[in-house]
């Protein structure tokens, strides 16, 4: 039997106990994702789930907590130049790396220290 990915239906990111507000803040504040519903089921587990796009993140609580600092989600940007303003005007602190070919990319970290790489590939010549 065959078979193959299609997509990515979330991106899982951990944080500490109690921490849902400080999440809101960034990915809803910042980053200008809508929070959605988490399920019955699992809203007793804490954390929060937020949608940008096709893109989900859910925030889950992880204790003990420990920041994931090379393990990262990379989302592709559209307009990364406006994002980077955006986040400076925020004072989010960003990492420029031109290390992939063809890709105009930056690295940050939430609020709980996990790593997100937001990259905008290049029109190709």
């Amino acid at each position: 039997m065959s078979f193959r990915f299609n997509d990515i239906d979330h991106i899982q990111l951990a944080a500490p106990k109690g921490k849902e507000k400080e999440a809101r803040e960034f990915f809803c504040g910042i980053l200008r994702m809508e929070e959605i519903e988490k399920p019955v089921a699992l809203k007793t587990n804490g954390g929060a789930w937020f949608k940008s796009g096709n893109v989900q993140i859910h925030v889950g609580i992880e204790e003990p907590f420990s920041p994931s600092k090379k393990a990262h989600p990379a989302f592709k940007i559209e307009n990364l130049e406006g994002l980077k303003q955006h986040l400076t005007k925020h004072k989010i602190l960003f990492i420029e790396d031109h290390l992939l070919p063809g890709a105009n990319r930056i690295h940050i970290h939430d609020p709980f220290g996990n790593r997100i790489e937001l990259l905008e590939w290049k029109p190709s010549r």
